[in-house]
């Protein structure tokens, strides 16, 4: 027994990624993943995001903007993690850097400077070496700068 795919006309495919991108802010390479997984021919591809570029569903400024505040203030994600995942989903540059404009230098300290007291008093570890490791380990993983983690992990534990 064959599975037959849901085949979409150009109009319901450009309906449904309306409702998509209003949903949550898109970037392109996920609105062109979802049209792929639509089984859409590329010039129906095209005409899709042409659409939605037009209409403003699609703006990959916005987006970069809507991510990086998101995953810095909720996930507390370093410039260095913020960046990756924004290159991941082929952001330019020049977007990714407008998007940074959106956070002040203070703010971003502040963020770092809770996230790793914090961190540092929730570490239950008795060695201060093992201590200052997992600190260092976590603080790196969310994409912060060595060289403040490295400042901030010896001001905590000398």
């Amino acid at each position: 027994m064959q599975q037959s795919k849901k085949t979409y006309t150009l109009q319901e495919a450009i309906k449904k990624m309306e409702h998509y991108c209003a949903y949550q802010e898109r970037c392109h390479k996920e609105v062109r993943q979802k049209l792929i997984n639509m089984h859409m021919i590329p010039e129906a591809i095209d005409a899709v995001i042409m659409h939605l570029l037009q209409h403003n569903f699609l703006n990959e400024e916005r987006f970069a903007k809507t991510f990086l505040r998101g995953k810095f203030r909720i996930k507390k994600w370093g410039r260095r993690r913020l960046t990756l995942e924004l290159k991941k989903k082929d952001i330019s540059k020049a977007n990714i850097n407008e998007a940074f404009r959106e956070i002040t230098d203070t703010e971003y300290i502040e963020v770092f400077n809770d996230l790793a007291e914090k961190k540092a008093n929730s570490i239950t570890e008795s060695n201060k070496l093992k201590k200052k490791k997992k600190l260092i380990d976590y603080l790196l993983y969310r994409g912060w700068e060595s060289h403040l983690v490295y400042e901030k992990a010896n001001e905590l534990f000398g």
